[in-house]
């Protein structure tokens, strides 16, 4: 049976949320694809305090970044994109085109083809984001991508330094210092001074995560994405400090960011409960964590590993961090989750940063029917034929047959007037 030691807000209370920023969103959507780069420069006056002679960042300016960078922080940047690349060409690799003679004569197949451009989003007015450019850029000229903008607010008034650097060693080919939907509209829509792409990437707060909602279709994107959400199972083998760690860890994302902790044990969830409140009198980001946590974590007390099961697939979280003594049992029947970090040596902070694997993942229970970022979604997979003249007339033959059953005389006469000039003699 399932308990709830601890509750969050309702849906309700979520969805009066959604809508207000659902607003605000279509109207500055539209001002920038009627005014263009003026709507762009005054909402980013407007919201970052930021106008500067030019968005886009020159060769001296980005140079200017890499000064203010010590050279460890750049040989972590490096360091950090060498595994997010890796692992990338790895997946890229596992792609392959398909040619196959299905029937005598009739060849099928598939091309993988990159987009041709991408607009990638790396959040930086609350924390500079460095982590966001590698999962974005990185990931998408691995894919192949000839033309991959980026764009980052500004940071204390001016261009966050370890962000543009981590943009242009990605490679980037444009850099703005643009933020919030003003940037993800420019890149989508497109003004004066701003080329547009064929799809926007990356996290964001709830206003960008609702301004790319509102392009799909005129652009793709890689997914639909809310606040950050983590969900910790765990029993009895680890205690309740590592799991306060854990929740609070991504609780520091933002004030509406879901921490759930599902455990079959109710000692370690009263525990890690009251671990969870010594442990933000000591956060420094305990301003954010803690909103979190009251309004919006959870703790969820189950009596069996199934139960756990059928819970977390409910609860589709984008990060699972699985610390039990069989973590491969979740790995081996878990069905929604945006990734699962198994085991107490490994998590959430590690994929986010560092590790390798894409920290751009579904949220608000898109797991159920995507994954999350990675090197093919900036690939089409097209589909090709190719058919010899005999072919053609058996092919047609049944074609005609079939659009007849469904009353589609055009459709049947492309396949008639093959069969007529190809079948010669046998031609109906």
């Amino acid at each position: 049976m399932i308990r709830y030691l601890k509750e969050g807000v309702s849906e309700e209370k979520a969805a009066t949320d959604d809508a207000k920023v659902r607003a605000t969103v279509e109207d500055i959507l539209a001002d920038i694809e009627k005014r263009g780069d003026a709507a762009v420069r005054a909402l980013s006056e407007k919201f970052d305090r930021w106008s500067p002679a030019s968005f886009r960042l020159s060769t001296d300016d980005i140079r200017a970044c890499y000064d203010e960078l010590d050279p460890q922080a750049i040989e972590d940047i490096r360091f950090a994109q060498e595994q997010v690349r890796t692992f990338a060409q790895h997946q890229r690799d596992a792609l392959k085109d398909v040619e196959v003679e299905t029937l005598p004569g009739v060849v099928l197949g598939h091309k993988n083809i990159p987009m041709n451009s991408v607009g990638c989003y790396v959040p930086g007015g609350k924390y500079p984001l460095v982590a966001s450019a590698h999962m974005s850029v990185v990931t998408a000229k691995v894919a192949g991508v000839p033309r991959v903008i980026a764009a980052a607010p500004p940071f204390d008034g001016r261009p966050a330094p370890a962000i543009v650097v981590a943009m242009d060693m990605a490679g980037a080919d444009e850099i703005y210092v643009l933020g919030g939907v003003q940037a993800v509209g420019a890149m989508a829509l497109g003004t004066q001074t701003i080329a547009p792409v064929d799809m926007i990437v990356g996290p964001g707060n709830a206003f960008v995560a609702e301004a790319k909602r509102q392009l799909f279709g005129r652009v793709g994107i890689d997914l639909f994405a809310g606040p950050t959400e983590t969900l910790v199972i765990a029993d009895e083998t680890v205690d309740g400090e590592l799991c306060a760690a854990d929740l609070l860890g991504q609780a520091e994302h933002g004030t509406n960011s879901p921490a759930v902790l599902l455990t079959n044990s109710e000692k370690l969830a009263r525990e890690t409960m009251a671990e969870v409140e010594r442990q933000l009198t000591i956060l420094p980001t305990a301003d954010t964590a803690g909103p979190a946590w009251r309004d919006y974590g959870q703790v969820i007390v189950c009596d069996s590993y199934e139960e756990m099961v059928r819970t977390a697939d409910g609860i589709a979280s984008e990060h699972v961090q699985v610390m039990t003594r069989d973590p491969n049992y979740f790995l081996e029947n878990m069905t929604n989750y945006g990734a699962l970090f198994l085991g107490e040596e490994t998590n959430v902070s590690y994929g986010d940063k560092v590790i390798g694997t894409n920290h751009t993942l579904p949220t608000k229970k898109a797991a159920r029917y995507t994954g999350g970022l990675w090197v093919g979604k900036f690939i089409k997979t097209c589909t090709y034929q190719r058919v010899t003249k005999e072919a053609s007339v058996q092919v047609g033959e049944y074609c005609s047959r079939l659009c007849a059953l469904e009353g589609f005389a055009g459709h049947k006469e492309q396949a008639d007037i093959r069969v007529r000039r190809y079948g010669g003699k046998n031609a109906a």
